[in-house]
């Protein structure tokens, strides 16, 4: 509908472009007397718009530069649509659908909705047309990008073209940023290409503000505690809408490289005030500061941004760099998994010995001991070795006949067979002193809690100094075990017991304090 409106009223531009009661006028509440620039310009960019796809190959420069100076406020929805080309995308027909369907983001959706724009009078009000309209497009992507579903910074690129277009328009041009100027890399759950970002901006300032970031390395003050946002919201949520605006315009015509380019020029012209604060004093800087620098207008910043050296190759450089750096990050990962895997089967080998020779002599007891660990260990992560880790210098610890007492206590814990043997562990954490009461209440299956990670991590050096011969067959019985009593499903009030996992650490916790645990969660 934009388009074609508008496009009837610039084919008037040339004669009688004011006369002919142009829409585009009356509907931006421009006022009639026109300055010459703002006519030249009105004729200028309805020329473009116009006769694009001659402009578009043969003046690419020339629009570029048009664009850097500002795209008319009249103008901004067709072109932002037009550099994009998302004027005749298929999807658009298959909007209205999307809207009927159910999206899993639709309470995250909500919930943020009032986040995005709080001050804008289209936004501000609860179920606003401007509010319903946002939820619209973040669910219609959601459904039809399911890897990336929705992620709140996105809201705010969205809100901004909702200002300039219609909602179906809107979704479009949304989906071409996503798919053609990185912005899906940006927004995917793991946010790859901002590290990507991150590191290429890193390396730009210490090649052109080595100063500068030396003082941000003193400060441990990482690139990501400020630039971050920079990248996900193209500076809307940095500076004011008239100002995030114009760098968004160049954003539609030039992609990312103007985020590096403002980055920089804001660096470079804050670098004196910045060079004497410390980290608390810049992230107040960052936060206070700079968003009103330019309130008399961006021309100063846009200026100062094309002064900055941008190396194009250099950047693909930078981009190959740092995918060798990740690369090989990961297979020393790989690496330090499969030597503690091997360290497992050398530590289950001594277990497996241990377990045979160190008990009263009973096969049966040790049997079940070794088929009820082996369903502990099942889960073959690292949660499982960071719990391993502790055993070892308590075990270490502890007389013969304190080892009997705790064969016999985790023989029990093993028939156990379901997720009450949560709240059957207790105190081996705090029995490293191989103290023989505590391990005697461990024989009663009184509990174990897991409390800090200094002890998960203090937990593995112990079993195996234990024994020195292991049995393949008992250590592969072990290690397919430990993992069904790690399985402890979610706490209930009959439960002593609760089992948290965060990552790769796991605690064990007296259902009493999780209340209190969660508040602090």
């Amino acid at each position: 509908r934009l388009l074609e409106t508008d496009s009837k009223s610039l084919r008037s531009v040339d004669g009688s472009r004011r006369n002919s009661g142009s829409s585009l006028v009356s509907s931006s509440s421009a006022s009639s007397n026109l300055s010459h620039l703002e006519e030249d310009s009105w004729i200028l960019w309805g020329r473009i718009v116009n006769e694009w796809e001659d402009v578009r190959k043969k003046k690419e420069k020339q629009v570029k530069e048009l664009v850097r100076k500002g795209i008319p406020h009249h103008f901004r929805a067709i072109v932002w649509q037009l550099l994009c080309s998302a004027q005749s995308m298929p999807i658009k027909d298959q909007y209205s659908e999307l809207l009927k369907m159910t999206s899993p983001c639709e309470k995250l959706i909500r919930r943020d909705i009032a986040r995005t724009y709080p001050e804008h009078n289209f936004f501000k009000e609860k179920d606003s047309l401007g509010q319903e309209v946002l939820f619209n497009v973040m669910k219609a992507y959601s459904l039809v990008d399911r890897e990336v579903g929705y992620c709140q910074g996105s809201a705010f690129i969205v809100g901004l073209l909702l200002m300039q277009m219609p909602e179906e328009e809107a979704f479009c041009v949304f989906v071409k940023l996503m798919q053609d100027y990185r912005l899906r890399e940006l927004f995917k759950p793991s946010m790859a290409e901002l590290g990507l970002c991150m590191y290429q901006f890193e390396c730009m300032i210490q090649e052109h503000l080595p100063e500068l970031f030396v003082h941000f390395q003193s400060q441990s003050f990482h690139t990501s505690m400020y630039a971050s946002s920079w990248f996900l919201t193209i500076f809307l949520t940095t500076f004011p809408l008239p100002i995030a605006t114009r760098i968004f315009d160049i954003f539609m015509s030039e992609g990312l490289e103007i985020v590096f380019r403002v980055g920089l020029a804001l660096l470079q012209m804050n670098q004196a005030e910045l060079m004497q604060l410390d980290m608390e004093g810049m992230l107040q800087h960052f936060q206070k500061v700079i968003p009103h620098q330019f309130d008399a207008g961006p021309d100063k910043l846009i200026q100062a941004a094309y002064q900055v050296k941008y190396n194009s190759k250099k950047m693909k450089k930078l981009e190959k760099e740092y995918t060798t750096i990740k690369t090989k990050e990961m297979e020393e990962q790989v690496e330090i998994k499969d030597g503690e895997s091997e360290q497992e089967r050398e530590l289950v080998e001594e277990l497996s010995d241990w377990l045979r020779m160190g008990t009263d002599g009973d096969g049966e007891q040790q049997h079940e001991l070794v088929e009820g660990l082996s369903d502990w260990l099942r889960m073959g992560d690292e949660q499982e070795r960071e719990l391993v880790e502790g055993l070892s210098d308590w075990l270490r610890m502890g007389t013969v006949s304190q080892q009997h007492e705790l064969v016999e206590g985790l023989s029990g814990l093993a028939q156990d067979g379901d997720v009450s043997r949560s709240g059957r562990v207790e105190g081996l954490s705090e029995g490293q002193d191989g103290d023989g009461e505590q391990q005697h209440e461990l024989g009663e299956g009184s509990g174990l809690g897991l409390g800090t990670v200094s002890r998960e991590r203090e937990l593995v050096e112990g079993l195996s100094g234990l024994a020195q011969d292991g049995d393949g067959e008992q250590e592969w019985e072990l290690v397919e075990g430990l993992s069904d009593w790690l399985r402890m499903g979610t706490p209930t009030e009959s439960k002593k017991y609760v089992v948290l996992t965060r990552g790769e650490r796991v605690w064990v916790i007296a259902y009493h304090e999780c209340s209190e645990l969660q508040s602090k969660i």
